[in-house]
């Protein structure tokens, strides 16, 4: 397992942009980003594979919401644009097994979270 810290969250207006980040203490293989709003449960957003060739995407975020990740800085990263108030969350970032569809059990390690608010 490996600690993962993220960075980046904060408010935004609706239409505006942020970019997460996730710093990890070592080599990761696959790797996601996970939301939970409040009085709901955590769902999945974003997840890519090690080489980040491969790339999979929550539905309601495809086209808005791009994850990257630098194998050299042991870092992944998620461009946050067209915020929507619906994107208003915790969003945490998670190392694990890279697969399609990805569930919770797939990742092992986990951060502590980074609040995003976006304002209507």
């Amino acid at each position: 397992q490996v600690q993962l810290v993220e960075s980046g969250g904060g408010s935004v207006q609706a239409g505006g942009s942020l970019t997460l980040s996730c710093a990890a203490s070592g080599r990761f293989y696959g790797a996601g980003w996970f939301r939970q709003a409040p009085g709901k449960e955590r769902e999945f957003v974003a997840t890519i594979s090690f080489n980040g060739g491969s790339t999979y995407y929550k539905d309601s975020v495809k086209g808005r919401f791009t994850i990257s990740r630098d194998n050299a800085k042991n870092t992944v990263n998620l461009q946050m644009r067209s915020l929507e108030p619906e994107d208003t969350a915790v969003y945490y970032c998670a190392t694990g097994t890279y697969r399609i569809p990805p569930e919770d059990r797939d990742f092992n390690s986990w951060g502590q979270g980074t609040q995003v608010t976006v304002r209507s």
